[in-house]
């Protein structure tokens, strides 16, 4: 009987013709999902990055798909990117014009993610928020210019993505590509932060960020996209190296100073139980040998914030104090265990930034402007990590 049924199904496709699914529709290695939201004084940057794209365009590779937000035109658009040969203007096709839409809802990323994988499907996807950025906090009482909260501000809505925020938007987003997300990066100013990246560990696979602030044309998407096609093993891994590799190099020669940098997320878990174990050694110091560590954090190398400080240049600053009661096997089984999650590091101008930034207030007033936040981390309840700079600070 199912037989039967089956012929005959056959043989009435056959008469009909029925054509085939259109070749868009079949899966390729690499999905890439740029959310890039231009509803801010980046704005100009967005037509430039989309131009670099489309000297390389999508192929049979790689899908690369944009959901472009754009403060002069007043609009989004969800663009698939063609290769062209006119660097000053966006020809690529506009799949869906949407109005107006909130770049800085969570949601929003969430709904181009759905969107973007059931229309382009891949074995693999890489996305990147492009946008303003100022790692796990905001910028209170910070530099002056522009004043992103957290990532993914949008002038027109005055809304924003906190950190807890875009770990739920990737959350989200693995869900509905049904595994984790391959490789998630921030175009964005100060993002390479351990808290962030504890934040979407369970979600993401490969992330990457810059420690320091980017400049306004961020990745050179020209080139690297150059680099990716001509991988032999695109991985996830090797497509974050190329990607930290082709940013610092497009800025040497140049007056900018920047720092690129991507981790492994299934090193993360061993990473926290040895800031665990350092944490509960470091409450047994004294009063004096706490401040010592202090000084050793200001000294350290910063990122514009103060507080955001490179964690290995603190460890080695703390190695070199000769603080005697510091428990100096937790110290080192820290710094491995850091270098163990750090797969890419590349800089121009930034010899002591070696690609993981972590919050270390040196004021009782910095400590005290975030540290009730800072506790609803998952980073920080996983390493009490909290309770080293308490006792710094105190």
């Amino acid at each position: 009987m199912f037989r039967s049924l089956f012929a005959v199904s056959f043989l009435l496709l056959a008469l009909f013709q029925v054509p085939m699914a259109k070749a868009e529709s079949q899966p390729k290695e690499w999905t890439f999902l740029i959310f890039l939201n231009g509803n801010n004084n980046l704005d100009s940057f967005g037509a430039l990055n989309i131009n670099q794209m489309e000297k390389i365009g999508s192929n049979a590779k790689i899908n690369i798909v944009v959901q472009w937000a754009s403060l002069e035109n007043g609009t989004v658009k969800r663009l698939y990117v063609k290769k062209d040969n006119d660097s000053s203007k966006v020809t690529s096709p506009v799949i869906e014009n949407m109005g107006r839409v909130d770049m800085g809802d969570w949601r929003s990323l969430v709904d181009f993610v759905r969107w973007g994988s059931e229309k382009y499907p891949a074995e693999r996807y890489f996305v990147d928020v492009w946008n303003h950025g100022s790692g796990w906090h905001d910028k209170k009482g910070g530099i002056g210019g522009p004043s992103p909260m957290d990532i993914s501000y949008d002038d027109l809505s005055g809304n924003h993505m906190t950190t807890k925020q875009l770990a739920l938007a990737l959350n989200e987003s693995a869900k509905i590509i049904g595994h984790k997300i391959d490789l998630y990066a921030s175009d964005a100013c100060l993002m390479a932060m351990v808290e962030i990246a504890n934040e979407v560990k369970d979600s993401v696979d490969v992330f990457a960020g810059s420690e320091e602030v980017e400049p306004g044309a961020g990745w050179p998407y020209d080139t690297f996209l150059a680099r990716w096609n001509a991988l032999p093993d695109a991985s996830p891994q090797n497509v974050a190296k190329v990607l930290s590799e082709e940013y610092a190099k497009s800025y040497q020669g140049t007056s900018n100073e920047v720092t690129f940098s991507a981790f492994d997320l299934s090193q993360l878990p061993a990473l926290n139980a040895s800031i665990r174990r350092f944490s509960e050694s470091f409450q047994s110091l004294s009063t004096s040998a706490a401040r010592q560590v202090l000084q050793a954090a200001s000294r350290s190398q910063n990122f514009t914030n103060s507080d955001y400080v490179d964690f290995i240049d603190f460890m080695d600053n703390l190695r070199s104090s000769q603080i005697s009661s510091l428990n100096m096997g937790a110290l080192s089984d820290m710094k491995a265990a850091t270098k163990a999650v750090i797969i890419a590091n590349d800089t121009v101008r930034f010899p002591k930034a070696h690609g993981m930034a972590i919050w270390i207030p040196t004021s009782s007033y910095q400590y005290q402007q975030y540290s009730d936040l800072y506790s609803r981390l998952l980073f920080d309840q996983e390493t009490r990590w909290g309770d080293v700079l308490k006792k710094m600070i105190r």
